[in-house]
């Protein structure tokens, strides 16, 4: 296995591939390279040291232990390392370094891309990626590629053109292989759901894939008498219980009971106490149109003008009918005429009442007066629905009484795809973004999200985000200390705050949930690491099987993969219950298209074009070779499944 690149994601999916999957890697990196965080900066951020200090600070001034307390962190105890789902037992094989300023068709025949099974290009330029899938494509016609892309689409046409680019360079490729031939896959994309749920109690991690979407649903522990619902299926026993609702949801910690995935039925029934992850099912129906947001013919009159002048009409309004009546009652007039009379010395255009009586000459002094005001009330409505349409391509304001919402802190890459999860499940988002150009500020422009410009470790700008009246803070930047120190503002101003940060660092993660569950037991941390949520795919993409998600529970992670039951002993011949083994892989469901009519790639299936898909599986049901499934696997599992046969 050949991987390229410079970031965490090429080291994590290295050390995936040779821990896990028991392969032989090689690592492509640059002449000058040197570990680095994600964002490029030093693995080691100046500023940690003192943000630490100040977790210790906090920690020793509510009296807690990293023990103590109900609801409190990990005991301590080893660093978060490998759990049993983890790991494939022996010494794993060493992963050889190869140096080269870019991945030129020169520097990928010294890493023997033409003798290797799979190349995975890991650049973040999109174009990058693109040159060197090409490249590889001419050295290794049967060579299986992984390329990351930030553009969708541009992925989609990508794995078009490799696939024509394989065929005419080996017209008899079989079709199993060409379809596995190549894939493109985004860390974000992978990684995005997992974060927008993480910030939101109550909802679901997702993974979708275009025509098919997958919902695990968390579970609380169900009170005594109370029957849980297993959904399609229970996925995982979480370590929460009812007296530690959070668990070792924080931190990759081994000093706790981690959570048991995919457990046989009976184990299920004899769990008490304990959370669960179970299987649902849901069709897509696309983002929903954000309120705020001037689309189609035109737009309401709640947002052309604002509550105050929409009153002041109504008054304006309730003064003309009350005229009226008035004119009505004191003369002759019929109530049309009337009417009129009164709109007449409304708008100054009517006679003056001289030797009328005194009732109607009182009465036109009085429809003048409304007609005063009712002059400056156009022109403010006028300047009002000009300045709407105007500031449509401005950046929003948190409207006053926002309360309730996500505050996301972040707009780049994995920011921008956060987001649009969080819209897509309809949840009211206020966005913090330092960089005024960042990737999604279009997206939170066109959604009509509002957002706070300006630097999160300067006072006031979480204050202007509402932070005191939020849900939760989504810390998503690629620097760990912004996130941290984000985080320790935002608990400053709201003590009980839910917070999810994004973390790069295993150990510091597990230090800053550790001190931050100790020094606010009754609030819900979460810590993610982007590349630990994508390493999984990547790395199953590059075994030669179609990866459709990755969800993680607590800090393991469940796969979920498209394969054939041809050449699995595992499955072929077997009932769905037989195939069925605990704690590594089960069947969920069956495609029912024939293999003459089936997708190549169940991932990339249009939204449009529903997969033909059948979830309530008969426990007795024989699987035959010609058969398409989806199966839930841990990493292990997935491994052995896919691991060659032979020495």
């Amino acid at each position: 296995m050949v991987v390229c690149g410079d970031d965490g994601l090429a080291h994590r999916l290295a050390a995936e591939l040779r821990d896990v999957y028991r392969q032989r890697v090689v690592l492509v990196v640059s002449g000058d390279h040197a570990e680095t965080h994600p964002s490029g900066a030093p693995a080691a951020p100046i500023r940690a040291a003192g943000l630490i200090g100040r977790l210790g600070a906090v920690a020793r001034g509510q009296g807690a232990t990293p023990g103590g307390g109900t609801g409190a962190g990990p005991t301590a105890g080893p660093g978060p390392g490998p759990g049993p789902d983890d790991t494939s037992g022996g010494t794993p094989l060493p992963v050889t370094e190869v140096r080269a300023a870019a991945p030129t068709e020169e520097a990928l025949r010294r890493a023997g891309v033409d003798r290797a099974t799979a190349l995975a290009l890991l650049y973040e330029d999109d174009e990058t990626n693109l040159r060197a899938a090409l490249a590889a494509r001419r050295l290794s016609p049967g060579l299986r590629l992984v390329v990351r892309m930030y553009n969708r689409k541009l992925g989609q046409h990508l794995e078009d053109l490799l696939d024509e680019a394989a065929l005419v360079a080996a017209p008899g490729m079989d079709r199993a292989l060409l379809e596995a031939s190549a894939t493109v896959l985004s860390d974000a994309d992978t990684a995005a759901p997992a974060l927008a749920a993480t910030a939101v109690a109550g909802t679901s991690k997702v993974v979708q894939a275009d025509g098919l979407l997958l919902r695990a649903a968390e579970r609380t522990p169900p009170g005594r008498g109370e029957v849980p619902d297993p959904g399609l299926c229970t996925l995982a026993l979480l370590s929460s219980t009812t007296t530690d609702p959070a668990g070792a949801e924080g931190s990759d910690s081994s000093g706790v009971q981690g959570p048991q995935l995919l457990p046989d039925d009976r184990t299920v029934r004899a769990s008490t106490g304990r959370g669960s992850v179970v299987l649902e099912t849901v069709r897509h129906a696309g983002p929903t149109l954000p309120p705020g947001r001037l689309a189609g013919r035109g737009a309401s009159l709640g947002q052309l003008f604002s509550a105050r002048l929409r009153w002041s009409l109504v008054g304006i309004v309730a003064s003309v009918l009350a005229l009226s009546v008035a004119a009505t009652v004191t003369t002759d007039d019929d109530a049309l005429h009337a009417t009129y009379l009164t709109l007449l010395d409304l708008f100054s255009i009517g006679d003056p009442a001289v030797g009328e009586p005194l009732s109607r000459q009182i009465l036109q002094l009085l429809a003048g007066l409304v007609g005063l005001a009712l002059l400056p009330l156009l022109v403010a409505g006028a300047l009002e629905a000009l300045g709407t349409f105007r500031g449509h391509g401005a950046l929003r304001r948190p409207p006053r009484g926002l309360s309730g919402h996500i505050v996301l802190l972040g707009l780049g890459k994995i920011g921008a795809r956060v987001l649009a999860r969080l819209r897509e499940l309809d949840i009211p988002v206020v966005c913090v973004e330092e960089d005024p150009d960042a990737r999604g500020i279009p997206l939170a422009r066109s959604l009509g999200v509002p957002v706070v410009l300006g630097d999160v470790t300067e006072e006031g700008v979480l204050e202007s985000a509402k932070i005191h009246r939020a849900h939760a803070l989504l810390a998503v930047t690629s620097s760990d200390t912004t996130n941290l120190e984000a985080v320790l503002s935002g608990r400053s101003l709201r003590p009980d705050l839910r917070v999810a940060l994004r973390l790069y660092d295993d150990d510091f993660a597990t230090a800053v949930y550790r001190t931050l569950r100790a020094a606010h037991p009754d609030a819900l941390t979460r810590s993610r690491s982007v590349t630990h949520l994508a390493a999984p795919a990547f790395a199953g993409a590059m075994m030669g099987r179609q990866i459709l998600g990755a969800i993680p529970v607590e800090r393991k992670v469940l796969l979920f993969a498209a394969l054939l039951v041809a050449g699995h002993p595992q499955f072929e011949g077997r009932t769905i219950a037989e195939a069925f083994r605990p704690g590594a892989w089960r069947v969920l469901a069956l495609d029912t298209a024939t293999p003459q009519s089936r997708r190549p790639d169940l991932a990339n299936t249009p939204s449009g074009d529903q997969p033909r898909l059948l979830w309530e599986l008969h426990p007795g049901y024989v699987l035959r070779p010609e058969d398409r499934i989806v199966i839930a696997a841990t990493r292990r599992g997935l491994a052995e499944l896919l691991a060659p046969t032979g020495p």
